[in-house]
């Protein structure tokens, strides 16, 4: 007989962890617990944890530490990442590691009983089945981890320590969970990863091959391809290019760069040079003239000079992406990148750190101003502040909509006009 509680999942981080937290959640949705909205009126609560920086760590230890009275468990990369700082902080019923499953029903339980929880042995090799009930999070949209873990062994991540190496799916199984996500009313897919590029390296398949798989699904729908790393999209670039041609595809580039600078990347342990990268996102944009490109940009690595800082500068201004996620170095625990060169001062830092977010600034702005005028097909998937929603198109741009009756654009395709093309998104009109 299982004992309802009143249960609050919350997910942080990247979409692996946020589809963890779904999973979490509809599991015990389906055990007969109440996954509720409000945290206040809760009996349990999981946070599913992110530590990939430790500003990020901060304000979820900040959180965690806030909670008194309500039972907690604490899940997800941080207890991997930093279990000793986590107990010498926090007061927790239970903790479990990232991609958990099923098994949180019998650690709910437990707790429920008034045990302390502990699994954590088992977290590098987590892989629980995509079959799974989720909570979603948006309706509108299914995140499908494609893999968990990757290949690499970058000098200043944490995260590999949380997640382990590559373990990859069967192609078929996302399939069918693709096919069963349509049936219910999905028509927005993420796939991904921790570098969506390597997906079947394991198992003797690509990401290509998976792309092609999924093609062939029928219905009307949109795939975003998540991440992927410069040298292991090279490995694979022309049949992926070639994948991308579908109109089932986002025309979404996710590629992190981290530095412009060739001796910074060694020393991170990147493995690609800055011409791979330059040559994958200027090959990806002639074969798609219209479409929005990511990239990633580490400042203050150990030892970055002012030279390698400007090498930066320069290929974010050559390169032009739409959209550029710029992180202050923060040292991580576990990891070598402290002792790979001189720190570079916290001033300097957030001077560097300052001027490349002004010229990121700069070129959204300039980007998203060349698609004004532009009219075409746009899949409406949230609801937007005041009396607007916020829909896609086939670039994945942001295009919010200002509409009176906006429920009835939730969850459909519309055709639009773009009016104007602001830093963060498109305004547009339904035509």
């Amino acid at each position: 007989m299982v004992t309802q509680m009143r249960i609050y999942v919350k997910g942080f981080g990247c979409s692996s962890s946020l589809a963890d937290a779904e999973v979490l959640a509809g599991v015990l949705r389906d055990a007969g617990h109440s996954i509720v909205r409000n945290r206040d009126s809760a009996e349990l609560l999981i946070y599913n944890t992110c530590a990939v920086k430790a500003p990020t760590e901060d304000r979820i230890v900040s959180l965690l530490k806030r909670v008194s009275k309500t039972k907690l468990i604490v899940a997800g990369c941080l207890p991997l990442v930093n279990f000793e700082r986590l107990r010498r902080e926090v007061r927790f019923d239970g903790v479990v590691g990232p991609a958990f499953g099923e098994e949180i029903v019998d650690v709910v339980r437990e707790v429920s009983q008034g045990l302390y929880v502990e699994k954590l042995e088992n977290s590098l090799k987590n892989m629980p089945p995509l079959d799974l009930p989720r909570e979603r999070a948006n309706p509108a949209i299914s995140v499908i981890p494609i893999s968990y873990g990757c290949l690499g062994s970058c000098s200043y991540c944490c995260v590999r320590f949380a997640r382990g190496k590559l373990r990859s799916y069967d192609a078929r199984d996302i399939r069918r969970k693709v096919e069963r996500d349509i049936e219910e009313g999905v028509q927005e897919f993420w796939l991904t990863s921790q570098d969506t590029a390597c997906y079947g390296q394991d198992i003797g398949t690509s990401l290509a091959a998976l792309m092609k798989e999924i093609c062939s699904v029928g219905g009307d729908f949109l795939v975003r391809v998540g991440m992927m790393t410069p040298n292991n999209c090279l490995r694979i670039f022309d049949e992926v290019m070639e994948a991308f041609r579908s109109e089932r595809f986002f025309k979404f580039l996710h590629l992190p760069v981290q530095s412009g600078n060739g001796e910074v990347l060694r020393r991170m342990n990147r493995n690609y040079s800055v011409n791979d990268f330059t040559m994958i996102v200027r090959s990806f944009r002639t074969l798609f003239p219209r479409s929005t490109f990511a990239t990633d940009v580490i400042v203050g690595f150990p030892g970055e000079s002012d030279e390698a800082f400007r090498d930066t500068w320069e290929l974010v201004s050559e390169v032009k992406p739409d959209i550029v996620n710029v992180s202050k170095f923060f040292g991580r625990p576990k990891v070598s990148a402290g002792g790979l060169g001189r720190r570079v001062l916290p001033s300097e830092l957030k001077r560097r750190s300052s001027l490349l977010a002004g010229l990121v600034r700069r070129i959204a702005l300039e980007r998203n101003a060349d698609w004004v005028g532009w009219r075409g097909r746009v899949f409406v998937d949230e609801m937007g502040i005041r009396d607007s929603v916020v829909g896609r198109n086939f670039a994945y741009k942001p295009v919010v909509i200002k509409d009176m009756d906006r429920k009835s654009l939730l969850r459909r395709f519309v055709h639009v006009k773009i009016v104007d093309g602001l830093q963060s998104h498109l305004l547009g009109v339904v035509v």
